[in-house]
C-alpha cells in the first residue's frame, strides 16, 4: 500500500449561505507525490455526490484518488496517485480511529486540537513513506506518552516490540500468579417472519483471551474435532461450514495448516484470538407467539408468549423482549407470569424484563391499552418483536476447548479458564399486523 497524505478535516456548515466547506484539522505527507491544494478538491466532489445521493467511498480528481471514512464529525482521507490495494488503505484508516480513540478516548475535533504533538508522532510511527509500520496502541503507549515532558525521555530508548519478531508483546512481564482466561462467545442472527419460517439465520462468533502471564510462554489452543474440520475445509456429517475466519497476528497459520494445532505467543491482556461466521439454520432459542385485539377502537390488548427452546439446564439470563405498541396508545396495565414489563412511550414499545429464563418453560405476559376514541386511518408499519439474551455455558455450533497448553522456559504453572456464551445478536420475530 502507498499512501502520499493523510489528512483529517472537519466539515463547516454555513448557516447563512445554505453550504459546506471543510477545514484542514492536521495532515501528514508521507511521499510528496501529491500536491497539498487537491485535497480542496474532495469536498467539492463529497457535496457533488451527497447532493446527487450517490456517495462513493473513493473519489477521483484527475489522477489523484481520495479514499475517506467519517468518524464523528471528521473525515479521514487518504490520497494517492498510485494504484493502491484499496482495502488495506481502508484497514489503515479504521485502525488510526481505533488508535486514537485508545488515546483519547473520544475522536472528535477538540480531542485532535488538544492533542496535535502526540498525533503527529502517532502519525510518524504509524505510517512510515506510505506503507504502516507499528499499529499497536498497547506498544504505542510505551514510548508515546500524553505527557510531553516525558516525550523525549521515552524516544531515547525505543521498546524492542518494535522491532522485535514479536511485536504485539514486550519482554520481562510478570505476574505473581499466571492465569489466562477464555471467552467463547457466540452472537445468533435471527429473522423470523410472520408466519413462524425463519428467513434467515446466522452464527456470529470469536474466542477472547485475557492472559496474565510471565515471560514470553508459547500457547497451544485446542478445539473439538468438529470444529477443526470446518476449519480446514474437510468434510464430514457433523461439520459446520466456518465462513469469514479470521485470526489474531500472532497465531501462527502454517502450524494450523500442517497439524491443526491453534499455536501463538499471546498479547498480554486482552485480545481476540479469532473470529469466525457460521451460516447454518439456526432454531431460535426464545420463540415468540403475539397476538393482539382491538375492541371497538377504544382499547386494544396484547398477549405475548414466550418459550425457551434450549436445554432445560440452561438459563438465559437478562432477557428483554421489546413489543412495538400503537404510537396512540396510553394508559397501559400489565401481567406477566414472571418479570415486569414497562412502556416506553418514546419508542411506542412495551419492554417485558425476565431476569431469568429456564430451558423448555413459557412465559406470559399481558397488555393492555387505551386507544383515542377518534379512529386513526394511518396505516402503520408493524416493527417487528426483538429479543435480547445471553445463555452461559452454552454454544449453538458446538464449539469445545478441549484443551489449553502453555509453555515457558521456566516452567511455571498457570491455570486456564474457559467459560462459553451464546447471546443474541440481530434477533427479530415478525408479526401480524
Amino acid at each position: 500500500m502507498i499512501n502520499d497524505y493523510i489528512f483529517i478535516l472537519k466539515a463547516v456548515c454555513h448557516t447563512l449561505t445554505q453550504t459546506s466547506s471543510h477545514q484542514v484539522l492536521i495532515c501528514r505527507n508521507y511521499k510528496g507525490d501529491v500536491d497539498m491544494s487537491e485535497i480542496d478538491h474532495f469536498f467539492t466532489l463529497l457535496m457533488q455526490q451527497e447532493e446527487e445521493g450517490l456517495l462513493c467511498p473513493v473519489m477521483s480528481h484527475g489522477n489523484v484518488h481520495f479514499l475517506w471514512i467519517k468518524h464523528s464529525n471528521l473525515y479521514l482521507v487518504a490520497t494517492t496517485n498510485k494504484n493502491s490495494n484499496a482495502s488495506l488503505v481502508y484497514s489503515f484508516l479504521y485502525k488510526l480511529v481505533e488508535v486514537f480513540t485508545e488515546y483519547f478516548k473520544e475522536l472528535e475535533e477538540e480531542s485532535i486540537q488538544d492533542n496535535f504533538v502526540v498525533v503527529y508522532e502517532l502519525l510518524d510511527e504509524l505510517m512510515d513513506f506510505g506503507f504502516p509500520q507499528t499499529t499497536d496502541s498497547k506498544i504505542l503507549q510505551e514510548y508515546i506518552t500524553q505527557q510531553g515532558n516525558k516525550l523525549e525521555v521515552a524516544k531515547t530508548k525505543v521498546p524492542t516490540t518494535v522491532t522485535n519478531a514479536v511485536s504485539w508483546r514486550s519482554e520481562g512481564i510478570r505476574y505473581k500468579k499466571n492465569e489466562v482466561f477464555i471467552d467463547v462467545i457466540e452472537s445468533i442472527n435471527v429473522l423470523v417472519n410472520a408466519n413462524g419460517s425463519v428467513m434467515s439465520s446466522d452464527i456470529v462468533g470469536s474466542i477472547k483471551l485475557k492472559t496474565m502471564l510471565s515471560g514470553m510462554p508459547e500457547l497451544r489452543l485446542g478445539l473439538n474435532d468438529r470444529m477443526l474440520f470446518a476449519l480446514t475445509g474437510d468434510k464430514g456429517k457433523t461439520t459446520v461450514t466456518m465462513e469469514d475466519v479470521k485470526f489474531h497476528q500472532c497465531v501462527r497459520l502454517s502450524r494450523f495448516e500442517s497439524d491443526r494445532t491453534i499455536s501463538f505467543i499471546p498479547p498480554d491482556g486482552e485480545s481476540e484470538l479469532m473470529s469466525y461466521r457460521i451460516n447454518t439454520h439456526v432454531k431460535p432459542l426464545i420463540w415468540i407467539e403475539s397476538v393482539i385485539e382491538k375492541f371497538s377502537h377504544s382499547r386494544v390488548e396484547i398477549m405475548v408468549k414466550a418459550k425457551g427452546q434450549f436445554k432445560k439446564q440452561s438459563v438465559a439470563n437478562n432477557v428483554e423482549i421489546r413489543v412495538p405498541v400503537p404510537s396512540d396508545a396510553d394508559s397501559p396495565k400489565f401481567k406477566t407470569s414472571t418479570g415486569h414489563a414497562k412502556y416506553v412511550p418514546e419508542k411506542n414499545l412495551v419492554v417485558w424484563s425476565i431476569k431469568s429464563f429456564p430451558g423448555g418453560k413459557e412465559l406470559l405476559m399481558r397488555a393492555h391499552f387505551c386507544l383515542p376514541s377518534v379512529e386513526n386511518h394511518e396505516t402503520e408499519g408493524r416493527p417487528p418483536i426483538t429479543v435480547k439474551f445471553e445463555i452461559p455455558y452454552f454454544t449453538v455450533s458446538g464449539i469445545q476447548v478441549r484443551y489449553m497448553k502453555i509453555i515457558e522456559k521456566s516452567g511455571y504453572q498457570a491455570l486456564p479458564w474457559v467459560r462459553y456464551i451464546t447471546q443474541s445478536g440481530d434477533y427479530q420475530l415478525r408479526t401480524n399486523t
